[in-house]
This record gives structure tokens, sequence and C-alpha cells, in this order.
């Protein structure tokens, strides 16, 4: 890998995660989301800085290749980014559907409450 390739990599990871604190501190993305990001980051400046970490470490695991390991390595964080949006997901669905109910009860509750002030009035008529 040149220099140049690897000044402009660099340069392009550290945009990358200027915009994501921007977005995170603009309230824009949630922190526990966007930590898998960061840790993507920090492994890619690594492995653009010491290029030979991941034929070594392709090498250990037993791929030939270290395109390969690369690829392996994309595959497991989507993995990871995929098990955490469903944990989430789950979890908004769940919230969803507390207020719904109690939403729905309280608008039950209101109408009774309408009823008896109605009745009330009617009778006092």
């Amino acid at each position: 890998m040149t220099l140049r390739l690897k000044i402009i990599l660099l340069l392009a990871l550290v945009l990358v995660l200027i915009l994501l604190t921007l977005r995170v501190r603009k309230r824009q993305l949630d922190l526990r989301y966007t930590l898998s990001w960061y840790f993507l980051g920090a492994v890619l400046m690594v492995l653009v800085i010491f290029p030979k970490l991941l034929t070594h470490a392709a090498r250990f695991i037993g791929i030939s290749d270290s395109m390969n390991m690369l690829f392996f390595c994309g595959f497991v964080f989507s993995l990871v980014i995929i098990y955490t949006l469903t944990g989430a997901v789950s979890k908004q669905a769940d919230q969803i559907r507390d207020l719904t109910q109690r939403m729905g009860l309280l608008a039950e509750e209101l109408r009774e409450e309408k009823e008896k002030n109605g009745e009330k009035n009617g009778a006092e008529e």
C-alpha cells in the first residue's frame, strides 16, 4: 500500500468519524448505536497503518488470502450491526405496543368521563 493511499484512507476515516461525532452531538444519532461504527473506524485505522496485521490475522485463522479475511470481517461486522438493530427494533415495538394500549385505556376513560358529565348536565336542565 502506497503512502499516498494510506493518507487518503486515513483522511477519509477521520472525516467519517468526525461526521459521526457531529451527528451524535446534534442528537441525530444515538451514541449506543454508533459505538460499533467508532470501533470499526479504529480497527480500519490500525489496518491502514499496519496492513500486515490483516495478513497475519488471516494466516492465524486459516484464511488463505487477506482480502478474504477482509470480506469475512465485513460479514461478521454486518451480523453484529443486524443483531444490535434487531434488538433495538424489538424494544421499540414493545414500547409502541405499550403506549398504544395506554392510549386506548385513556381514551376509554375519557369517553366514560364525558358520558358521566353529559348525564349530569342533562339531568340538571
